[in-house]
C-alpha cells in the first residue's frame, strides 16, 4: 500500500508541468526548514524548562530576595535568570551607594527600602524584562505556522493550476476522455497531496510545541509576580 501511494506520487510528480514540481519541491523544502526549527526548538524549550525549575528553586530557597544575586552566580542567559537578574539590577541602583555597599557586603542588620514610586520602577523593569523573555520564547514558532498554512494552499494553487492545463490540453483537442483527462488530473492533485502530508504533521508539531511555549511563559509569569512580592515585603517601607 505505501510502494503504491509513494509510486502514484512519483508518477504525478514526473508528468506534471514545471509549475507543479516547481510547487512539490518548494513544499518538501519548507517541511525540512519546519522539522528543523520544531527539534530545535523542542530541545531549547526542553533545556530552559529544566533551567527554570532550578532557578526558581535556587531564588525562592533564599535567606532573601537578593542571595542569589549577591553569590555572583553566573547569569546562564535563561529566561527567568535575565528577569531576576535586570530586576535585582533595577533595584540596587536605586538604592543610596552606601547601603547598596552594604547589602553588596552582606552586612548584617543593613535598613534598605524603597519608596512607594521606585517600587513601581521595579515592577515596571520586571514586568518588561518578562515581556522581552516572552518574545524571545515563542521565537521561531511563526516560522512553523507559516509553513502549516502555506503548504495546503500552494498545494491548492498547483492542483488549480494543473487542472487549467488539462482543460487547455482538451480545448486544443477539441474531445475529453478518461484516458486523456485522468493522467493530467491525477498530476495535478500531487501538490495537494503533498501539502496535506506537509501540513498534518505539522499541526501536530505545532500544537505540542505551542503547549511547552504556554506553559513555560505561566512559570516565567509566576516566577516573576512571586519575585517583585517578595522584592515589595523585603523593601518596601520608605515614605514618598
Amino acid at each position: 500500500m505505501t510502494e503504491f501511494f509513494a509510486n502514484s506520487l512519483m508518477n504525478g510528480f514526473v508528468k506534471s508541468s514545471l509549475m507543479g514540481q516547481g510547487i512539490v519541491v518548494a513544499q518538501l523544502l519548507a517541511s525540512v526548514f519546519m522539522v528543523a526549527i520544531a527539534i530545535g526548538k523542542w530541545r531549547g524549550l526542553s533545556s530552559v524548562s529544566q533551567a527554570a525549575r532550578r532557578v526558581t528553586r535556587d531564588v525562592m530557597s533564599g535567606r532573601d530576595v537578593l542571595e542569589y544575586y549577591l553569590a555572583r552566580h553566573p547569569n546562564g542567559h535563561t529566561p527567568l535568570e535575565n528577569i531576576y537578574w535586570a530586576t535585582c539590577e533595577r533595584l540596587l541602583r536605586l538604592l543610596a551607594p552606601d547601603v547598596r555597599s552594604l547589602l553588596v557586603g552582606r552586612q548584617p542588620g543593613v535598613d534598605a527600602a524603597v519608596t512607594d514610586n521606585e517600587m513601581e520602577l521595579v515592577k515596571s523593569l520586571g514586568y518588561h524584562a518578562l515581556d522581552e523573555e516572552e518574545i524571545r520564547v515563542g521565537r521561531g514558532m511563526g516560522a512553523i505556522t507559516a509553513v502549516v498554512a502555506l503548504a495546503p494552499m500552494l498545494g491548492l494553487l498547483g492542483t488549480v493550476w494543473g487542472v487549467l492545463d488539462a482543460f487547455a490540453d482538451m480545448g486544443e483537442v477539441g474531445s475529453a476522455t478518461i484516458a486523456t483527462m485522468a493522467p493530467a488530473i491525477s498530476s495535478a492533485l500531487v501538490t495537494t497531496v503533498v501539502g496535506l502530508l506537509v501540513a498534518i504533521p505539522g499541526v501536530l508539531i505545532n500544537t505540542h510545541l505551542n503547549a511547552k511555549v504556554r506553559a513555560l511563559t505561566s512559570d516565567m509569569e509566576g516566577f516573576t509576580e512571586d519575585l517583585l512580592g517578595r522584592i515589595a515585603l523585603e523593601f518596601k517601607g520608605r515614605r514618598d
